[in-house]
This record gives C-alpha cells, sequence and structure tokens, in this order.
C-alpha cells in the first residue's frame, strides 16, 4: 500500500523485531511500533494495533517464528504452549489458526533448535509473501466484476491495512483504479470501533480514490435509491458451506442487498476458509469489552447507569453471498468444498 508516496506493509519483521503499524492511532497519526518478545505480539492483536484476518495470521506467524527464535532448546512442547498462546487471541479469524498450524508444521520437521530457528523464520516470510501474492490475485479476479462508472459499498476495512498488503475488498478496489475505472467508494464507517471512517477512508485517500463515508444504517437509504452497483465485504471466517462471519453489520448489508438486487460478494484468502466447520452456527463470536459501545474516542456517551453488549462479528448466510473472491477465481459459495 502506498502511504505518504512510499510503499508499506502492514506487518514485517527485521531481525528477530516485528514491526507492524499501529492501526489504533489512525488517521491522526502514522506510527510503526516494534515487538520484541511473544506477550508484545499477543497484546497487539488483542488490542487491535493490528487487525483483519490475514494481518492477524502473518503476525501470528512471525509471531511464533520469533518467540522460536528466542528459544534456547528446541522443546516441542514448549513451541505448542507458545502457540496456543497466540491463538487465544482472537478466536473468530480463522487465518490465525492456519497461520500457526502452518510455522508449527515447519518446525516440527527439523530435530535441533538452529533447524527450528531458521525453518519457522523461513516459514513465516514465505508466509507473509504469499500472503500478499494471494491478495494481488483476489484484486484481479475481483476487478472483472467492475465496470468504470460503478460505486461499490464496502464495510468495516477489508483493505491493505487487514492483511499484508493490497487488501481484499479493497484489492478489487485498487487494482480496478489501477486500470484507471472511474469509481465511487461508499465507506460505512462501522461502528463502534470505526473501521470504515478511520482505517477505509484513509487507505482510500491515501491513494486518491474517490470515496464517501456514510453512517452504517444508511446504507439501506442508498440502496434503496439504486446509488450502489455491487457490494464487497472481506471475511474473518468462512464455512465449509460457505457461510460467512466478518464484521458486526455485515449481515445486514447483504440482506439488504438481496432485498434490492444487489450483488453481494466477500473477498478473501483460502486460508479464510475454515473446512473443518460445517456453517456459521459453529463459527466463534467474539464479544468485545462494553467500553467500544458507551463511550465514542474515551468520552462516555450513554448513561453510567446503562450497560452494553458488543459481539465484533455476524454470520451471513451463504444464500445471502453472490461469490467469494478468492486468490482461485470467484467461487460459489456451494462449492467451496471442492477447494479443499
Amino acid at each position: 500500500m502506498i502511504i505518504n508516496g512510499r510503499p508499506y506493509r502492514t506487518v514485517w519483521m527485521e531481525g528477530t523485531v516485528i514491526k507492524t503499524i499501529d492501526q489504533t492511532l489512525l488517521p491522526g497519526r502514522f506510527e510503526i511500533v516494534s515487538l520484541r518478545d511473544h506477550h508484545e505480539v499477543a497484546e497487539s492483536i488483542r488490542s487491535m494495533i493490528v487487525r483483519g484476518a490475514p494481518a492477524i495470521g502473518a503476525m501470528g506467524a512471525y509471531g511464533l517464528a520469533q518467540a522460536v527464535s528466542q528459544l534456547d532448546r528446541g522443546d516441542l512442547n514448549e513451541i505448542e504452549r507458545l502457540k496456543q498462546f497466540l491463538h487465544a487471541t482472537r478466536p473468530t479469524a480463522y487465518d490465525l489458526t492456519h497461520a500457526l498450524n502452518t510455522i508449527f508444521e515447519k518446525i516440527a520437521r527439523e530435530s535441533d533448535l538452529p533447524a527450528m530457528q531458521q525453518a519457522a523464520i523461513n516459514a513465516a516470510e514465505a508466509y507473509a509473501d504469499q500472503s500478499v501474492e494471494a491478495c494481488r490475485l483476489i484484486g484481479e479476479h475481483g476487478n472483472r466484476l467492475i465496470r468504470d462508472g460503478d460505486v461499490i459499498l464496502t464495510h468495516c476495512n477489508a483493505g491493505a491495512l487487514a492483511t499484508v498488503d493490497y487488501g481484499t475488498a479493497l484489492a478489487v478496489v485498487r487494482i480496478a483504479h489501477y486500470e484507471g475505472k472511474d469509481l465511487l467508494v461508499y465507506v460505512d464507517e462501522t461502528r463502534p470501533r470505526l473501521q470504515g471512517a478511520r482505517l477505509t477512508a484513509w487507505e482510500l485517500s491515501q491513494e486518491n480514490i474517490k470515496h464517501l463515508i456514510i453512517a452504517d444504517n444508511a446504507a439501506g437509504y442508498y440502496m434503496q435509491q439504486g446509488e450502489i452497483d455491487i457490494v464487497i465485504t472481506g471475511a474473518d471466517r468462512i464455512a465449509a458451506n460457505g457461510d460467512a462471519a466478518n464484521k458486526i453489520g455485515t449481515y445486514e448489508k447483504a440482506v439488504l442487498a438481496k432485498a434490492n438486487n444487489i450483488p453481494f460478494y466477500v473477498a478473501a484468502p483460502i486460508t479464510t476458509i475454515d473446512f473443518q466447520c460445517d456453517s456459521g452456527e459453529h463459527i466463534p463470536i467474539e464479544m468485545r469489552d462494553e467500553s467500544e459501545i458507551l463511550s465514542i474516542a474515551g468520552k462516555r456517551v450513554a448513561p453510567l447507569t446503562s450497560h452494553a453488549s458488543n459481539p465484533a462479528f455476524d454470520i451471513t448466510p451463504a444464500e445471502y453471498i453472490e461469490g467469494i473472491i478468492t486468490e482461485k477465481g470467484i467461487i460459489d459459495p456451494a462449492g467451496i468444498g471442492r477447494l479443499a
């Protein structure tokens, strides 16, 4: 992605130090933070310094590699413990599970600590590179859906900040923009953490892509007025039957799109698909602190006696999804099992 005229990835490794963009500070301040051990890595995921399923996956891969590089003996039981510690940070995003398992499998093939450490670093770098290429291909395939002059609605941040680079839903927007298509993106603000208003709009601004921020509950109005041509979101986990978990509010956008005959697409790499999960009802939904609902920008907006419920994700049934845009092409949700 381009930030202040320079290319960046969301997360990378320098030696044994992990670097990432602190997304909690955007758009007001752009800052790179350094993570020096697995405790700092876990906290960066929990506190949403890094967020978005593919980005969390890459952070997990780097985090496990970093942790192994700091061991003084090659104990697979200890490495398994470290893997589970990192895995517990965010329960819904499947890329984290996939990434940690991928790195662990590479480590387990080696018989001594130096070989384990090198295998872990190599595997983490390869994982991040493959994630970038997958997102680029998502953009290429999704671009076929976009016509010159289209108006696109997206929800939350499914951009480069949510991945290692390019994004998922925004990869489609980026590639279409690079090809010279005239686009307008309606950006849902995405309460309660405002990932749309803060992050998606920031990414689009950095690359001069036309966009308008809208209140979450205005999307139906614009659909009803015939002002939206296509809806594209990301996903945090996709079940084997095509049901998709994504940021809270995605399900209602899909239902509204169906009611207004607007195609609704999910963009996600294969690593987001949990082939062991039969349907969306088995996807764990993270419940976050009520303070995210009761306050805005640190200021309490609700009565002091009020409480809140704060699910971070919801499930969009496959019947509302026109197609899933992956690095392998655009897949009918009913055909996901063939990718296994």
